[in-house]
């Protein structure tokens, strides 16, 4: 006897690009007390952190405002979900920066410390050693990176303000995942026949 043939529906499974969170900008970016540590270490200008807050908060508001009769609700959101998206990918980005920044300066601090490694010693009378231009980058990156924390941190709390919700990044489905690594698989495999 036959068995009857069943098909079977395979679920796909779609992979979706992450966005960056509030959450992971916190992890990577200054707060306003390191800020200040830092500006203080290195004798840079402290920067009014709630300023830049609270301007990123109007600013967006009174954008809301301004185009509340030409968008609906669901419109709105959509808007200045892409809006707060991009000042949060914007602090995220500038604080991997400066925690690579960090990093680097840290290695160059601990090489310079070895007396053996001539490489690493003061350059000439008048000039930083390589180590010191390396931490006043990462401090510089840091003021950077904190500055736009809180201008991420302004626009997010706007978008509960005015869609009455948390922000969250918007994940989207990844294109043709696997796609463009296979291409580039085959043109370096091709390459090898030239």
């Amino acid at each position: 006897m036959a068995k009857p043939v069943t098909t079977r529906q395979t679920a796909r499974v779609v992979q979706l690009r992450k966005g960056a969170t509030v959450e992971m900008v916190r992890l990577t970016c200054p707060d306003s007390a390191q800020a200040i540590k830092i500006a203080e270490s290195f004798g840079t200008a402290v920067i009014d952190s709630e300023g830049i807050r609270d301007l990123h908060e109007r600013l967006i508001t009174e954008t809301a405002d301004a185009l509340s009769e030409g968008l609906g609700d669901r419109a709105m959101q959509i808007h200045l979900q892409r809006i707060v998206g991009a000042y949060v990918g914007s602090a995220h980005g500038a604080g991997q920066f400066y925690s690579n920044a960090v990093t680097q300066a840290r290695d160059a601090t601990a090489k310079a410390a070895n007396d053996a490694r001539d490489e690493d010693l003061d350059g000439p009378v008048g000039y930083d050693s390589a180590a010191h231009r390396k931490r006043e980058f990462a401090a510089d990156m840091g003021i950077q990176a904190h500055a736009l924390r809180m201008a991420a941190e302004g626009a997010v709390a706007a978008y509960k303000h005015i869609v009455g919700e948390s922000w969250k990044p918007f994940d989207r489905p990844v294109e043709n995942p696997g796609h463009s690594v296979d291409r580039k698989a085959a043109a370096a495999q091709m390459s090898a026949f030239d």
